[in-house]
């Protein structure tokens, strides 16, 4: 019961953060919960999604956390989301604990989450991800048995919070692979369908996400910092809802990141269709391994992704023997490191001070490191080993026959 007893001491001192009980030094982490969120929740709940909001950038079934807290109407609208957090917070602990007691499975898992949510701090409380990343969770650890459960939650996720999706990338070939892409695009399609005929503007993110620049906390972001100490004429400005930056060259470096996702989009492509072998850790490993590519080529890297990628992780731990651990221990450390960079120093992220580079300079190439360790685990164990077996397989078949063939 130590990951219990761990897990209860740091959720306290999180929801001492969130209540303004301990107050870290940076901004106010919880204003996106008691100004936007509640903004949108009044005008959710009047039938409509915020259809002149542009920080509204997300799929349509967002504004179910959105709305949740409106079921403890006897607390405050950032109370009750803090707790129902907490309490997405306690299903995934509680499912990667049981999942560790399974034959084959680790305890590992269960201590990744209960380390990693900590260290990214009071922000994990304070944005719907968290509750993102519990329905993700629960994806991956039914998709062993029930595949079909697994393509359900993830269809209903990529409508949360669009990354989801990519949880489906390593389902086995064949029945596996038709049983869960099939389930996830019908769940998907439902729930849009639901969004759609429930409220008008269910679709509205589409406008609001396409105009996004690049925010100061992303890989290429660095251009720019390292630019303002050498005279670049551009600004930081709250642009979109996000810190961004605006000027020369910043549509540039906006196309050249999704240039990049795209380009790591063909490459998990190209892996599946060289795929030789598909175990029992690569449903994960490969969800694990697609985030953080998508994350660390993202013209946006808030702080909030940090929680998908520590809830993937530990689902890739909870099986024993997992060759995640080095991306594993990276993603850690990025997330602690992230804390420091927001909100605590997050004043010299924002005026591209030596700190400030170096703290995100640390932190977006522990990000990339992951990523490229990720995703040689990945290709080494469903590509190179099973080709390195196969290998070693015919000459063997072949001196058998050979054998046999001779007269006795």
């Amino acid at each position: 019961m130590k990951a219990a007893a761990v897990w209860a001491a740091t959720r306290t001192v999180l929801l001492l953060c969130v209540f303004k009980v301990l107050v870290l030094p940076g901004p106010d982490v919880t204003s996106d919960v008691s100004v936007i969120y509640q903004g949108w929740f009044e005008v959710l709940r009047t039938g409509t999604y915020p259809l002149d909001d542009v920080t509204w950038q997300y799929p349509p079934a967002a504004a179910l956390p959105i709305l949740a807290p409106g079921a403890l109407p006897f607390l405050s609208y950032p109370h009750a989301f803090f707790l129902l957090c907490l309490v997405c917070d306690a299903v995934v602990f509680g499912l990667l604990l049981s999942a560790g007691r399974r034959p084959g499975r680790s305890p590992a898992g269960a201590w990744v989450w209960v380390a990693g949510v900590p260290l990214l701090g009071p922000t994990v409380y304070a944005r719907y991800d968290l509750m993102v990343t519990a329905v993700a969770v629960a994806a991956l650890l039914a998709g062993a048995r029930r595949p079909a459960v697994m393509g359900a939650l993830a269809g209903f996720g990529a409508l949360l919070k669009v990354w989801p999706a990519l949880l489906l990338a390593g389902t086995r070939r064949g029945r596996e692979t038709l049983r869960a892409w099939g389930a996830g695009a019908l769940a998907g399609a439902l729930t849009l369908l639901a969004c759609v005929a429930a409220m008008p503007g269910a679709l509205a993110f589409l406008t609001f996400q396409r105009d996004r620049g690049t925010e100061v906390e992303s890989l290429g972001s660095l251009v720019f910092h390292v630019a303002r100490n050498f005279g670049w004429d551009g600004q930081v400005l709250l642009n979109y809802g996000s810190v961004e930056f605006l000027g020369p060259g910043v549509p540039v470096v906006s196309r050249a990141a999704l240039l990049l996702t795209v380009a790591v989009f063909g490459w998990l492509v190209w892996w599946r269709l060289r795929a030789r072998e598909f175990g029992p850790t690569t449903p994960a490993d490969a969800a694990f391994a697609a985030v953080l590519l998508f994350t660390a080529t993202s013209r946006v890297i808030s702080p909030q992704y940090l929680v998908w990628l520590v809830g993937l992780a530990a689902v890739c731990l909870a099986h024993e023997g997992s060759r995640m651990r080095p991306a594993a221990r990276m993603v850690l450390a990025a997330t602690f490191v992230t804390l420091l960079e927001f909100p605590i120093w997050f004043t010299h992220v924002v005026h591209s001070d030596l700190w400030g580079i170096v703290l995100l300079g640390v932190r977006n190439g522990l990000l990339v490191a992951a990523a490229v360790s990720a995703c040689r685990v990945l290709w080494r164990t469903t590509v190179t080993e099973p080709r390195l077996r196969e290998a070693a397989v015919l000459p063997a078949q072949a001196e058998d026959g050979s054998r046999e063939l001779q007269p006795r």
